[in-house]
């Protein structure tokens, strides 16, 4: 069953890539303080995930904060080195906190896996924004097809 609005997100180990490499850190440290723009990804360099979802976080960061956001991040079931290569490539700067669910474990625990399997990719997840305030889903944006229309960064920009 997937995480719904009024839960709380689990605690488990994710990774962000450092100056000093790969680090870990909790989820409920990375996304359980102040209000919080969780967006979630199937894959790191993937046509929609690269070209659109994660752009149009980063060129909208500013007004995203503007409405108390304090951290927006992005999580995909990709190694810290793919994600941390992916922020660069995308050049997302400290916009958006880049956080590497390597061993798909918060995706399992949120009920928010895909199975793409069909197309090479194994376990992901699923394509989503929330909106969370210390750790409680405020709102959640599930993408029930392959498309980004819910969980883009102007749908968030919306809800908030």
């Amino acid at each position: 069953m997937a995480i719904t609005t009024g839960d709380t997100i689990p605690d488990v180990q994710l990774w962000t890539m450092t100056e000093e490499g790969p680090t870990s850190v909790s989820s409920t440290e990375a996304l359980g303080q102040g209000k919080v723009v969780l967006f979630a990804v199937p894959g790191a360099f993937t046509p929609t995930c690269s070209d659109y979802h994660l752009p149009g976080f980063v060129l909208r960061a500013d007004e995203i904060r503007a409405k108390g956001v304090g951290t927006i991040a992005c999580l995909s079931v990709n190694d810290p080195f793919v994600m941390g290569a992916w922020g660069e490539a995308r050049e997302v700067g400290d916009r958006v906190l880049m956080l590497s669910d390597g061993n798909g474990e918060l995706t399992r625990a949120l009920g928010l896996e895909m199975d793409g399997r069909g197309v090479g990719l194994g376990t992901r997840s699923r394509r989503y924004a929330a909106v969370l305030q210390d750790g409680v889903v405020e709102s959640l944006q599930v993408e029930e097809g392959p498309g980004l229309d819910v969980s883009s960064a102007e749908a968030v920009l919306a809800a908030l």
